[in-house]
């Protein structure tokens, strides 16, 4: 997962030097330039309309909702980023898609959540659940058309987005809790080098180049759970094992051609193994099977959709 990239990249550092030879003058216009550059950037950056709302008692359990400027209901997206479950955060997130979004009468929040240091799985599962039900409360107060709400995210993001838009509702009408007789429910999903399963072994026998040391010592080592329960956790949390005729339209997006071959470096293969579209064929496959809407993204692919936002502003506009 992208930790794996982060984790392989350890010491490389950008440096930035500028000559001290340079004349006061031009100096000057150069500061002067970056000042109006970074206004620009500034200016153009989404606003936050409601930061870093919690939804939760953990100090992760946090939700950035920004507002489109609409006058009615209108739909959302739902952001939740990658990281291995181990890092990443919900405000980095791309602001050109946010504007796209926000442009097109979408609001759009990003959702923070509990790594594996904090609490091990399926914590972070049980957070993006919660999120979404809490999200739903805020419908009225924030102008959010609850039947048209939509979830993406990348890598450990795209197993949660999934999460959501495949499994079963966990709505509960009798509880007393407000936010649990909320809907967990989408109405789309988009990801991208998303993975389909947390079976290791199936990773082994599918994916080109996968070799379990690459993840041994990342492997849930909870010992509050006996072998059967720990293979009920892997199976409850591989997405691919929630597909159901039900389901959403889904988008998946992977950056390689399924017979390309793998990159010499060490540093772009983990990465290109831990991505791989072999997650998304056989997801792919047993959605169609059961006669959801799906589009698979690859370079050689035939594209109905360019992209994820394109394909979730289609289906949230409708």
């Amino acid at each position: 997962m992208e930790n794996n990239l982060n984790t392989i990249a350890v010491g490389f550092k950008i440096k930035q030097f500028y000559s001290s030879l340079l004349f006061p003058c031009v100096i000057l216009i150069i500061n002067i330039g970056s000042l109006t550059v970074q206004a620009q950037q500034e200016k153009s950056t989404p606003q936050i309309t409601h930061e870093n709302v919690s939804y939760g008692d953990h100090p992760n359990q946090v939700i950035d909702f920004r507002k489109s400027n609409v006058n009615k209901p209108a739909p959302l997206v739902v952001f939740i980023h990658g990281g291995g479950f181990t890092g990443g955060s919900h405000d980095k997130v791309n602001e050109k898609a946010i504007q796209q979004y926000l442009d097109a009468g979408i609001h759009h929040a990003s959702v923070e959540y509990r790594f594996l240091k904090h609490a091990d799985f399926p914590a972070a599962h049980e957070d993006c659940v919660r999120a979404l039900q809490f999200i739903r409360t805020k419908a009225a107060e924030w102008g959010i058309d609850k039947n048209r709400i939509a979830a993406y995210g990348g890598s450990a993001g795209a197993q949660l987005a999934a999460y959501l838009a495949w499994g079963d509702d966990f709505a509960n009408l009798k509880s007393n809790d407000p936010v649990s007789r909320e809907s967990s429910r989408l109405k789309a999903v988009a990801f991208w080098g998303g993975q389909s399963t947390l079976d290791m072994n199936w990773w082994v026998e599918n994916i080109p180049g996968y070799r379990r040391e690459f993840h041994a010592k990342k492997e849930s080592k909870r010992k509050d759970l006996s072998f059967v329960e720990r293979r009920a956790l892997i199976r409850e949390i591989s997405v691919i094992n929630h597909i159901t005729p039900d389901d959403p339209p889904t988008f998946m997006r992977y950056g390689m051609n399924p017979d390309d071959p793998m990159p010499d470096s060490l540093k772009r293969a983990r990465g290109w193994i831990i991505h791989h579209v072999n997650f998304g064929i056989a997801m792919e496959k047993k959605l169609k099977l059961k006669g959801v809407d799906v589009t698979l993204n690859y370079p050689k692919a035939k594209k109905n959709f360019k992209d994820e936002i394109s394909f979730l502003i289609h289906h949230l506009k409708k």
